[in-house]
């Protein structure tokens, strides 16, 4: 009997060493938020946490690592409370890209933030485009960003109604969330 398996591809090192830049990036934006979190606790503007991805270790390999599964869908990013009571949820991502597209949070995000958002809380995704900006855009713009842009990715050059800034080494991710129409 004849096997007719597929010849094993090889890996491209130019795409292996562009998911690496990728990744150290997109730590590099998850931790300016946290730097951000820890500024607004410390304010007693806000306790914001991220939300740890639902695992379960399978094979302990010693010194404190492991092979892990993930149990279900990810949850947005981050969640927590502001002054005086009212919730706060957000999914955050990075490009390196011209364009954001609507599919980068996923479902399951989308339903979490869904939930919150018809609860009342403050909901966003937080946005980063390599050396272009970090933008804040209501929950509800980026769920209608077809009919508020005609498709489902978004441009740096179209956000500049939910730029947000970066002052004295901190990612202003809850300043004016009245006047952003949070």
């Amino acid at each position: 009997m004849q096997s007719y398996r597929q010849p094993i591809q090889a890996k491209n090192p130019k795409r292996q060493y562009q998911g690496m830049v990728n990744r150290a990036q997109g730590k590099h934006f998850e931790s300016l938020i946290d730097d951000a979190c820890t500024y607004y606790e410390a304010k007693g503007v806000a306790s914001i946490e991220k939300t740890p991805e639902p695992m379960r270790p399978i094979k302990d390999l010693g010194n404190g690592k492991f092979v892990a599964h993930f149990m279900k869908k990810a949850q947005p990013d981050y969640k927590g409370v502001l002054n005086g009571g009212r919730a706060v949820m957000f999914e955050a991502k990075f490009t390196t890209m011209d364009t954001m597209e609507q599919s980068r949070v996923s479902s399951e995000q989308g339903q979490g933030l869904d939930v919150y958002a018809a609860l009342g809380a403050v909901c966003f995704v937080l946005v980063a485009f390599d050396r272009r900006g970090h933008y804040r855009i209501p929950w509800s713009v980026w769920r209608g960003m077809k009919a508020k842009y005609g498709r489902l990715y978004v441009k740096p050059e179209e956000l500049d109604e939910y730029k947000i800034s970066f002052t004295n080494g901190i990612l202003q991710i809850l300043d004016d969330l009245q006047t952003a129409g949070q």
